[in-house]
């Protein structure tokens, strides 16, 4: 017999939904929007969990009754009140296996293959999270700036550079080519036309590809860009540390698995060094991982893991291959 798996990644801006056998080989594919319920309520996030899911079926030519095992990995599925609602919905698919945990955790499995260690997400939004070698699972943050979280995500991070742009105009902060770059990119000549817009229209929320103009702004040598990027990285080591110091029993070096749209595809070497010198200077020893997967893979191999099948190099490899090559027909 042969097993099928399907790994559903469901994050603030997109969800995936990948179906594959035991062999690894890639059967189909679905995409959706949002799927975080926290960000669009239970029955949105619903509704792009079922699309991204009947496309994959569509593409593969299955029936629930092919699958052997479904594995969700969902932002914002946090705490306890999180999973039951959560699950309350997932439970209403045709699929008779399944199993439902926060995307940080396919991120981890995807790094790590031992799945311990430390995991940090930047993408729209963060969170950070851990898992030791007893199995013990621990969470820092991933509740908004209120409850703790710095401002390191892509959505925070593009209302810094905002922010920071106004602050460096009015002669409140250092000068910054942020000044120049980010009224054109909002479709404005002047910071002083963008700035009554804004005002006049009431606006409290920018666009998050405000954050690509920040990466590229620190690129070029500016020094504010630049100490946003590595106030973010310190946070975000701050957040390591926080799941090291909670959970214990780590291997040594510490697994730090890194992902999300800032830390995957973003890999800016000002974020990362500050992240890292943050763990080290607690004396902690690491290694620093950036998996090259999209996380929907993590995903998979959770369903692998509770299936007890292996995952070799060849079987990793035959999934890679078939997403590149999805990725040139797209």
């Amino acid at each position: 017999m042969t097993h099928i798996v399907m790994g559903i990644d469901g994050g603030g801006s997109k969800t995936h939904a990948v179906i594959a056998d035991q062999s690894g080989n890639l059967l189909g594919k679905g995409f959706s929007g949002c799927s975080n319920y926290q960000v669009n309520g239970i029955e949105q996030a619903f509704t792009n969990i079922q699309e991204a899911v009947a496309n994959a079926m569509q593409e593969a030519r299955l029936s629930s009754t092919d699958l052997s095992f479904v594995q969700y990995g969902l932002a914002g599925a946090d705490r306890e009140i999180d999973i039951r609602t959560l699950k309350s919905k997932l439970a209403t698919l045709p699929y008779k296996k399944w199993d439902l945990v926060c995307d940080t955790m396919e991120g981890l499995r995807l790094g790590s293959d031992s799945n311990t260690g430390v995991v940090l997400v930047a993408g729209s939004g963060t969170n950070a999270a851990g898992r030791n070698q007893e199995g013990n699972v621990v969470q820092t943050g991933g509740f908004g700036y209120l409850y703790g979280d710095g401002q390191v995500g892509g959505n925070a991070l593009a209302a810094e550079a905002f922010r920071s742009a106004v602050r460096s105009w009015e002669l409140r902060d250092i000068p910054s080519s942020l000044t120049e770059r980010i009224p054109p990119f909002l479709g404005f000549n002047t910071m002083e036309e963008m700035w009554n817009h804004f005002l006049d229209k009431g606006v409290t929320k920018v666009d998050g590809r405000l954050a690509i103009v920040l990466h590229q702004a620190a690129m070029d040598g500016d020094l504010l860009s630049i100490r946003i990027l590595q106030n973010a990285g310190s946070e975000l080591g701050i957040a390591a540390n926080s799941v090291i110091k909670r959970l214990g029993n780590l291997p040594l070096p510490i697994p730090i698995v890194l992902t999300g749209s800032v830390l995957q595809k973003g890999k800016n070497p000002v974020v990362l060094d500050a992240l890292r010198k943050t763990i080290e200077n607690e004396g902690h020893e690491i290694e620093m991982i950036i998996p090259q997967k999209d996380p929907v893979f993590g995903a998979v191999l959770l369903a692998f893991d509770h299936l007890h099948l292996p995952v070799s190099i060849e079987i990793l490899n035959r999934m890679e291959e078939g997403w590149i090559s999805y990725e040139k027909r797209a």
